[in-house]
């Protein structure tokens, strides 16, 4: 594995007229875009984490080896959790283990506590996620531990992440809504952002886990995130629930972000959430952004190949 600097897509042009793509019909975008956007495959663990038919690492490294061959530059491919509650990341260590050095390619893990953490270090992972639910009961579901005690846990794993040299990106879970509290304060999403961003971490990373987003949520959050990054990339992971996922990214785009988390075939769902819905789709997303004139620099029809490989092997 080989960690790199990422930078951050930041160069925006003005485009006025789009191949294919008539802007009017995305009422809340003005029309002011990056030129190139990165997609962060997260299929290798969002996606595959929900499937009940085990999947051989074999395929697994297979999969992700191809996922990087069409381009895609930062891969989540598996996450460090309890076995027992995701049996199908139970082949964590030997996946990074078998991943093989890529240059110009983050292979990024999840991590979800510090026994995690420790998990991930060993098995050499250069790379982790670590990420905190901004709702206290999804956090509880989710990890066992109310949202204070996931926060100052995640504090701790920052810092030793952070002195083993490892690459952090810091999640928010539940960003824009949750199913059993609802709406989640803004003011508090800042909060954690901000205690994120002061312990010097990589990237942020923005989740609307349960498919509760809109347009005018996504603008008006990334509204008062935005000025306190100062250069550390955002990443809005998004999921497609009722079709809002894609007018989602477009709003994050026209808000100045430039890296969205995808998942190859829109598998994906957070196993505490009920009616989970799968992560927008990395194919239709490079689809979008080049019918708009945006580099991705992906070769989709590598990307489709591998779709179909893994439809293939769960019968989907």
């Amino acid at each position: 594995m080989c960690l790199v600097p990422v930078t951050s897509p930041d160069k925006r042009v003005n485009k006025p007229q789009m191949e294919n793509m008539d802007i009017k019909a995305f009422g809340y975008l003005a029309g002011e875009l990056p030129d190139r956007v990165q997609l962060i495959e997260v299929g290798p663990r969002d996606g595959f984490q929900q499937e009940t038919k085990m999947i051989p690492t074999p395929l697994k490294v297979k999969l992700i080896k191809a996922i990087a061959d069409a381009g895609v530059r930062q891969i989540q491919v598996t996450s460090f959790v309890n076995p027992s509650r995701v049996p199908q990341m139970a082949d964590a260590e030997l996946l990074i283990k078998s991943l093989p050095e890529r240059p110009n390619v983050i292979f990024n893990a999840l991590v979800l506590n510090s026994r995690g953490l420790m998990r991930a270090l060993g098995a050499g992972v250069k790379s982790v996620e670590i990420s905190v639910s901004a709702s206290d009961t999804h956090s509880i579901k989710n990890t066992g531990m109310s949202r204070d005690q996931a926060l100052s846990d995640a504090r701790r794993m920052i810092e030793s992440a952070k002195k083993s040299g490892c690459h952090v990106r810091a999640g928010i879970q539940c960003a824009f809504g949750c199913v059993y509290e609802g709406q989640i304060p803004q003011s508090l999403i800042a909060e954690i952002a901000s205690g994120y961003l002061a312990q010097g971490i990589d990237m942020l990373a923005i989740a609307d886990t349960t498919g509760m987003a809109s347009p005018p949520l996504v603008a008006s959050l990334l509204e008062k995130l935005s000025p306190l990054c100062a250069g550390v990339p955002l990443i809005l992971h998004l999921h497609d629930k009722k079709g809002m996922g894609f007018h989602n990214m477009v709003a994050g785009m026209a808000a100045g972000v430039g890296h969205f988390d995808t998942g190859l075939g829109g598998l994906g769902g957070c196993p505490a959430i009920p009616d989970a819905v799968g992560n927008i789709d990395t194919i239709q997303a490079a689809h979008l952004l080049r019918r708009m004139n945006i580099e991705t620099g992906i070769d989709i029809s590598a990307l489709e190949r591998c779709a179909e490989e893994i439809r293939s092997f769960l019968k989907k």
